[in-house]
C-alpha cells in the first residue's frame, strides 16, 4: 500500500504544484475580478460532468469489476469489459457535449444566477468552449481506470501537469496582449487543448495494458451489466456530491463580487491534502481491496487491517495541513497568488474562506477511504445515501451560514463565503458520521485511535506555532511574503517530523528512517 499511495501521491503533488503555479498566474491577469468570477463559474459545469461520469464514477464501478478479473486471470474478459465500457462512455460524453453547447444559456442561470450583463454573456461562451474539453477528461478517467487496475499508477496522475502546463502557457503568451474579457475566451481554448494532451500521453499505455481492447457494445456480458448496475446509484451519488458544489458557488454568485473567484482560490489550496493523502491511499486502496479474496471472515478482517492502517496514514498528513491554514495560511496564501491583480486585501479575503473550509477538510479525506472500502465490496448504495445526507445539510447550512450568520453577529456580508465552506464542513462530517457507523456494521471497529489522534494535534499546534511566531516576529515583514513562508512552512515540516519520532509515531519514524538511509548511501 506504501509503495503505490506514494507513487500516487508523487505524481498528485507535482499535479497540484503545476495547479498552484496555474492559479498564480491566472490571479497575476484576474485576481477578484469580474472575468475572474465568468472564467471560475463558468468551469463549473464541465467539472460537474468530468466529476460525474469521470474518475470518481469509474473509479467506484469500473475498477473492482475489472481489478477482480485480472486478480483471477480472466484477462480476455476484462478487455471485453474495458472496450464495452469505454466505447459506451465515448457515446455518452459525446452526447452530452452535443447537448451541453446547445443549453448553456439555460444552466448558466442555474449556477450563477447572480451574473447579468456581459458578465453572464462571458460566462456563456466560455462554457461553450469547455465543453468538449469535457470529453477528453472524461475519457482520459477511463484510461485511468485501466491504468490503477494495473498497478500503474504514476502515469495517470502526472497526465494533468501536461494540461495545468498549457493553461499556463497560454496565460503567459497572451496575458499581456489582451484584456482580461478577451484573455478568459482565450484561456478557455487553452484548457480544451490541455484536455486533449492529458487524454493523448495515457491512451497508448492505457491500450498496451488493456491488449484486445477495442470498440464494442456488447452489453450481454455479465461483468459489464455488474459495472453498469453499480454505475448508475454512483452517478447519482457523484451528482448529489457536485450539487453541493454547484450550490456553493450559486450562493457564492449571490454574495459580493469577488466571492466566486475567492471561493475558487480557497479551494485549490484545500483541495491539495485532500488530493496528495485523501485520493492517493485510497486510489492505491481500492484495487487491492477489490482483489480480496477469502472467507467473508478473511476479507473483513483484512479490509478493515488495511482501511485502519490508511486512516492513520492519511490523518497524519492532513491534520497538519488543517492547523498550518489556520496558523499560516495567510503566508501561504501569500505566497501561493499574491501577484499583479491579487494585492494582501485578496490574501486575507482567502484566508478566511480557507479557514472555512479546513472544519471538514479532515472529514472529506477519511470519507473518501471509507468510501472506497464500500465501493470495494460492491456496495456503491450507502455512499449513495449519505451524500444525499450531506447535500440536504450543505444546503441547508450554507444558506444560514451565508446569508443570517453574518448579519446576525454584525459583520461584512464578505464573511458570507467563508461561511459556504465552513456550512459544507459540517455537513462533510455528518456524511463522514454515517459512513463509519454503516461500514463498522460490515466488518467491525474502524477509526483512528484517539491517542493516535492527540498525539498529531499536540505536535501538528506546536510545530506551527513556532513557525507562526518566527514568521510573525522574529522577521522583518518587509521580506516578500514568500521568503517568509517558506521560512515559516519549513521550520513547521521539520519540527513536526522530528516531535512525530520523538513521540514514536509510526509514520514519522518509518519517513525519517527511509531518508536517513537514504543519506547514508
Amino acid at each position: 500500500m506504501k509503495n503505490h499511495a506514494f507513487l500516487v501521491g508523487i505524481a498528485i503533488f507535482f499535479s497540484r504544484i503545476a495547479g498552484l503555479v496555474r492559479e498564480r498566474v491566472f490571479a497575476h491577469f484576474f485576481g477578484n475580478s469580474a472575468a475572474g468570477d465568468a472564467f471560475k463559474a463558468a468551469l463549473k459545469i464541465p467539472n460537474f460532468l468530468q466529476n460525474l461520469f469521470g474518475e470518481g464514477v469509474l473509479s467506484a464501478s469500473f475498477i473492482p469489476v475489472y481489478a477482480q478479473l485480472l486478480a483471477k486471470k480472466h484477462d480476455e474478459e476484462a478487455a471485453k469489459v474495458a472496450s464495452v465500457i469505454g466505447s459506451l462512455m465515448f457515446l455518452l460524453t459525446s452526447l452530452l457535449v452535443i447537448s451541453g453547447v446547445f443549453a448553456t444559456p439555460f444552466l448558466i442561470d442555474l449556477i450563477a444566477p447572480g451574473f447579468t450583463g456581459e458578465k453572464r454573456e462571458l460566462t456563456i461562451q466560455i462554457v461553450q468552449i469547455l465543453f468538449p474539453g469535457t470529453g477528453f477528461l472524461v475519457m482520459s478517467a477511463w484510461c485511468l481506470g485501466i491504468l490503477n487496475s494495473h498497478k500503474k499508477f504514476f502515469l495517470s496522475y502526472i497526465a494533468p501537469v501536461i494540461w495545468n502546463l498549457t493553461i499556463i502557457a497560454t496565460l503567459v503568451i497572451w496575458g499581456s496582449k489582451q484584456v482580461q474579457f478577451e484573455l478568459a475566451i482565450t484561456v478557455a481554448w487553452g484548457l480544451v487543448a490541455g484536455s486533449f494532451l492529458q487524454f493523448f500521453v495515457q491512451l497508448p499505455s492505457a491500450l498496451r495494458l488493456g491488449k484486445k481492447i477495442r470498440p464494442s457494445l456488447d452489453l450481454k456480458i455479465s461483468s459489464v451489466t455488474t459495472v453498469m448496475r453499480n454505475f448508475v446509484p454512483v452517478v447519482v451519488s457523484r451528482g448529489v456530491v457536485q450539487v453541493s458544489a454547484y450550490i456553493d458557488s450559486m450562493l457564492a454568485s449571490l454574495l459580493p463580487t469577488g466571492a466566486v473567484s475567492s471561493l475558487a482560490y480557497a479551494q485549490t489550496l484545500y483541495l491539495l491534502p485532500v488530493s496528495l493523502f485523501g485520493m492517493s491511499v485510497s486510489a492505491a486502496e481500492l484495487p487491492s481491496m477489490s482483489q480480496a479474496v477469502g472467507s467473508d471472515e478473511e476479507i473483513r478482517t483484512y479490509l478493515k487491517g488495511r482501511l485502519n492502517r490508511g486512516l492513520q496514514q492519511i490523518a497524519f498528513f492532513v491534520i497538519p495541513s488543517v492547523v498550518a491554514f489556520l496558523l499560516l495560511g495567510d503566508l501561504i496564501v501569500g505566497a501561493v497568488f499574491q501577484t499583479g491583480q491579487f494585492d494582501a486585501s485578496s490574501t486575507q479575503t482567502v484566508w478566511m474562506v480557507l479557514i472555512g473550509s479546513t472544519v471538514g477538510l479532515l472529514a472529506s479525506t477519511l470519507g473518501r477511504l471509507y468510501s472506497s472500502t464500500f465501493y470495494s465490496l460492491k456496495d456503491t448504495r450507502t455512499p449513495l445515501k449519505y451524500a444525499v445526507i450531506r447535500v440536504i445539510s450543505t444546503t441547508g447550512l450554507g444558506v444560514l451560514f451565508a446569508f443570517y450568520l453574518p448579519g446576525w453577529l454584525h459583520l461584512d456580508a464578505q464573511w458570507g463565503t467563508p461561511g459556504l465552506t465552513a456550512s459544507a464542513g459540517v455537513a462533510g462530517w455528518i456524511e463522514f458520521y454515517y459512513l463509519r457507523r454503516a461500514l463498522n456494521r460490515k466488518i467491525g471497529e474502524t477509526g483512528l485511535p484517539l491517542k493516535f489522534q492527540a498525539k498529531v494535534w499536540s505536535i501538528a499546534a506546536i510545530s506551527a506555532a513556532m513557525g507562526a511566531v518566527v514568521a510573525r516576529f522574529a522577521l522583518s515583514p518587509d521580506l516578500h511574503v514568500i521568503i517568509r513562508a517558506v521560512v515559516a512552512v519549513g521550520i513547521y515540516g521539520v519540527l513536526y517530523f522530528g516531535l512525530g519520532y520523538v513521540f514514536k509515531i509510526e509514520q514519522a519514524q518509518g519517513f525519517l528512517e527511509k531518508v536517513l538511509r537514504r543519506l547514508k548511501r
